[in-house]
């Protein structure tokens, strides 16, 4: 029976009472692409809607503490930490957003790490669409995870 499905295969919220306390931690990244104009207009902090980037970091960080209202199934979690960095790929006219989150606890944070991750770039993506609608986000994906009964994870 799949984890998350009753005996009359309902949705149910798994059932971690029993697991111990371990510390967990998710890494998650993820990319948006974009024209030169928009790069620069971010990068020079001349996005009338005020400062891109900072205020992206701001909003992953929010978005990996809002996971549980946001995706059906998921436990809300005390987070220890949550930190964020943001690589400015100049050749490619992108950014790269990196999420790590860490919690002590009976389930995993990798959900969080992806929520803060796409809400970061979806934040991008609404401060300089004036400038240009073309962006391009991509490429979410799970980094690294430890901790939890499933044991850890390092992509290749």
């Amino acid at each position: 029976m799949l984890s998350h499905l009753d005996s009359n295969q309902n949705p149910t919220m798994v059932h971690v009472g029993a697991k111990a306390h371990t510390e967990r931690k998710a890494v998650a990244s993820g990319q948006i692409s974009m024209s030169a104009k928009a790069y620069d207009a971010i990068v020079g902090q001349k996005i009338k809607k005020g400062p891109v980037l900072q205020t992206a970091i701001i909003a992953a960080i929010m978005g990996a503490k809002q996971t549980s209202s946001l995706i059906p199934l998921c436990h809300p979690l005390s987070l220890s930490s949550v930190q964020v960095e943001v690589q400015e790929l100049k050749d490619l006219c992108a950014f790269k957003l990196f999420v790590s989150v860490t919690h002590t606890g009976q389930t995993g944070v990798e959900m969080e790490a992806l929520m803060g991750v796409s809400v970061g770039l979806l934040t991008i993506y609404d401060m300089a669409k004036a400038v240009d609608k073309g962006m391009v986000m991509g490429d979410v994906r799970l980094e690294s995870k430890s901790g939890g009964k499933s044991g850890d994870y390092e992509r290749p």
